[in-house]
């Protein structure tokens, strides 16, 4: 080989991307970010920096993500779904002894390893409960954030009941590196977030790649908002979705100065932007999913089907939109590969390389894709329907479990699903009314192509399709590992120091 070819092949990187000029990696992630809350969705909330940004890059109009907090996180960092990982039901508690598996290879230690500086401003919430957890353990440089899943906007608490104690505690939860962070009461998170991030990349050296996980508190409960950002919502009578609406313009606000820093800095011209929510809307909490069905904590369409876009330069395609099959679980083995480096290193992988389908329009290697699978469901909030109790002859799986999985245009539901109204509820005739107001079957089967919104229940006229994905969800039940989900742990009180964090 001559000395011309070697030079090449040290220089160039996964994907025809030089090494030497490996992109800067910003990934920010929106709590709790309804389907019809983004301004290119919707026409109540204006987001004109969201709508700016992804015109000019890919709109994934076909993305999924986990329908609540840890599950979502885990399969960013790990590539890997939640059956894999122990994390299958709920969310870690700010009291239990877990975390995402201490064995797991995360998203920055893979970056790091080919030379990217690594980077976490917000919200964690994949256990901290022994330092081992802490995210400045698993990969980053550095961390400004929350540990728990949620907190007040201004004074960075958490208020949470200790088992065992039988009392509830707030405390402080906010964390620069692995120190409690007390300086910043009165700050609105949304802004404080937004000011460290920026902090960031005016001290990033741009010669060597950049890794920015931006995992905003915006917009998940509680309601809060500076009173400016309500004012050009003054038209929207319900109180919820008017704060709400008003926290989305902050949150928007904060992506555009975001974006402008970088391009100050230096940044832009060689990055990789990615915008994604963590799960569908709460409607409970002012978000909204319509035309979706269903909200946050249910497997239809409403509570996984995410926002999400790429922005970059490096594009070949820019100006899109794609409507090819997509998940959160995708994004590891997608930025791996493009900052040229290698997920030889990690347990098998769930996601796939999707950056020649995102920058180039083909076609999606993922043909399948497993929602979750968790026996241990209950949803709790109030709804109105009820799931029958007949059962699918047959079925190697048991019907009753809470799951879903998508294969090719076909989507298979089992057990309850969660909430599955629609919000606000559409106008039907009388006809639609009195079947959409039918008791839930334990296996529904939908064309989520020709009916994304899941009102006409295919399983009685396609039953093959519904024992191949019966089959299906029983494949991976048998591959799935123990459910971890502990006991919340009284000594987890946070009284002796006056900030959540770890204990054990």
């Amino acid at each position: 080989m001559s000395l011309r070819l070697i030079i090449a092949a040290l220089f160039l990187g996964s994907n025809g991307v030089l090494a030497a000029r490996q992109p800067h990696i910003v990934f920010i992630l929106a709590d709790d970010f309804g389907w019809n809350d983004v301004g290119y969705h919707g026409l109540e909330i204006r987001t004109p920096n969201l709508d700016k940004l992804s015109a000019g890059g890919v709109r994934l109009e076909n993305y999924y993500v986990q329908p609540i907090c840890t599950p979502s996180r885990s399969q960013l960092m790990t590539g890997r779904y939640q059956i894999h990982t122990g994390l299958q039901h709920s969310t870690i508690g700010t009291c239990q002894p877990n975390c995402l598996p201490l064995d797991e290879k995360l998203l920055p230690q893979l970056l790091k390893e080919v030379g990217y500086s690594t980077h976490m401003v917000g919200k964690w919430h994949l256990g901290m409960y022994k330092k081992e957890c802490l995210p400045t353990r698993r990969g980053f440089d550095t961390y400004f954030g929350y540990l728990t899943g949620c907190e007040d906007y201004y004074n960075h608490e958490r208020c949470d009941r200790v088992s065992g104690l039988d009392s509830e505690r707030c405390a402080l939860d906010l964390r620069d590196g692995e120190e409690v962070a007390t300086n910043y009461s009165g700050v609105y998170s949304t802004e404080l977030f937004t000011q460290k991030t920026i902090s960031i990349i005016e001290k990033h050296k741009s010669m060597q790649p950049l890794f920015l996980y931006v995992a905003l508190q915006s917009v998940h409960a509680p309601l809060q908002v500076p009173e400016r950002y309500l004012t050009p919502y003054k038209f929207i009578t319900d109180d919820n979705r008017r704060v709400y609406a008003g926290m989305v313009a902050a949150m928007d606000e904060a992506v555009g100065n975001i974006t402008l820093a970088m391009k100050q800095h230096g940044l832009w011209d060689n990055m990789i932007l990615v915008f994604s929510t963590d799960n569908g809307g709460q409607t409970l909490r002012g978000g909204s999913n319509w035309p979706l069905r269903g909200r946050k904590n249910s497997l239809w369409e409403g509570g996984i089907r995410g926002v999400g876009f790429v922005v970059s330069p490096l594009l070949k395609q820019p100006g899109t939109v794609s409507r090819q099959l997509i998940h959160i679980s995708d994004w590891l083995p997608t930025l791996v590969s493009v900052a040229g480096g290698s997920t030889n290193g990690t347990k098998l992988l769930d996601g796939f390389d999707m950056w020649d389908m995102i920058s180039k329009g083909f076609l999606s290697p993922r043909l399948e894709l497993l929602h979750n699978i968790d026996p241990l469901y209950q949803d709790t909030r109030p709804c109105p329907h009820a799931v029958s109790k007949t059962s699918w002859p047959g079925s190697p799986f048991n019907t009753t479990i809470h799951a879903a999985i998508r294969s090719s245009k076909f989507k298979l539901l089992t057990g309850y699903p969660g909430c599955d109204t629609w919000f606000p509820r559409p106008i039907h005739n009388d006809s639609e009314s009195s079947s959409s107001e039918a008791p839930l079957k334990p296996v529904m089967l939908f064309n989520i192509e020709d009916d994304p919104q899941e009102r006409n229940d295919l399983s009685d006229k396609l039953p093959d399709i519904v024992d191949y994905l019966l089959k299906r969800l029983y494949k991976y039940q048998s591959g799935a590992v123990p459910i971890n989900y502990p006991d919340d742990d009284p000594k987890c009180d946070p009284g002796p120091t006056g900030a959540w964090g770890p204990w054990a």
